[in-house]
């Protein structure tokens, strides 16, 4: 597809290291919804400063959102996994209500990872703009990029279980127009939280697992007990205490994730 064929909201990247960091230092330059896509990123981050692998077959796009409530930041990349998973649901109903989310920001199919969300934010007060970057694996041969679960975890490619994969540009529409209704409810704040909890809930791929939350200084382990009513996760302590958090690196204390 030539640049003269794309639709105005995509910048359409031959490469570069990171469409999150490419996206922050053009924010300015970029309309509430723009996305900005390559086929080659060569230096893409995750979540708490772990690299994001970006072999042949990912999906890697950013997209700019406006006047996110600055209070519901912590939650964004929750919501995000959502939005992505109705995207490919809408592409691949054979999937439907297989896709799982690993809170804060991974999108699971069969317990594996599918797809991580990164958000960074340009915060104002009480409103944010805010680039939602997603890795999103469609067609990855894991073995011939040189990646195993060292590298990776337990990831997975739509390709996998799935005899067709859409194109990225329907992934990238799709993904857009439900990143952009999300953030419509996120902008009716309590309100909009509130219609989006019970779908949140239902995808909650740690309700009853033993897990360990890595907070940087210290680890806590206890069994997850579903998101709270402000997006956050809840933990019951082995002596029963039940408490919330709102970011942490989560481990299955059977898996190495």
């Amino acid at each position: 597809m030539s640049q003269s064929q794309l639709p105005q909201w995509l910048h359409w990247l031959d490469s570069c290291p990171s469409t999150n960091t490419w996206a922050l230092t053009n924010l300015s330059n970029l309309n509430h919804g723009d996305v900005v896509f390559t086929q080659q990123q060569t230096v893409g981050r995750g979540q708490h400063g772990r690299t994001w692998y970006s072999p042949t077959g990912v999906l890697t796009t950013s997209i700019a959102l406006d006047h996110i409530p600055t209070a519901q930041l912590p939650q964004l990349s929750l919501f995000a996994g959502l939005a992505v998973i109705y995207a490919i649901e809408n592409l691949l109903p054979n999937l439907q209500g297989q896709l799982q989310l690993k809170w804060p920001n991974d999108v699971l199919l069969n317990k594996r990872k599918l797809a991580g969300i990164l958000c960074e934010a340009s915060t104002n007060g009480a409103t944010s703009r805010v680039v939602v970057g997603i890795g999103l694996n469609i067609s990855v041969d894991f073995d011939q990029a040189g990646l195993d679960t060292s590298n990776i975890g337990h990831a997975i490619s739509l390709h996998q279980i799935s005899s067709m994969t859409p194109s990225e540009l329907q992934l990238l529409e799709r993904a857009r127009h439900y990143l952009l209704e999300t953030a419509g409810l996120l902008c009716l704040e309590k309100k909009g939280i509130s219609a989006l909890l019970p779908a949140l809930r239902t995808r909650d791929a740690l309700y009853g697992q033993a897990i360990t939350i890595d907070l940087g200084t210290q680890k806590v382990s206890g069994f997850a007990a579903g998101i709270s009513d402000r997006g956050y996760l809840l933990l019951k302590l082995p002596n029963g205490e039940m408490r919330s958090f709102v970011s942490g690196h989560i481990l299955w204390q059977n898996r190495n994730d």
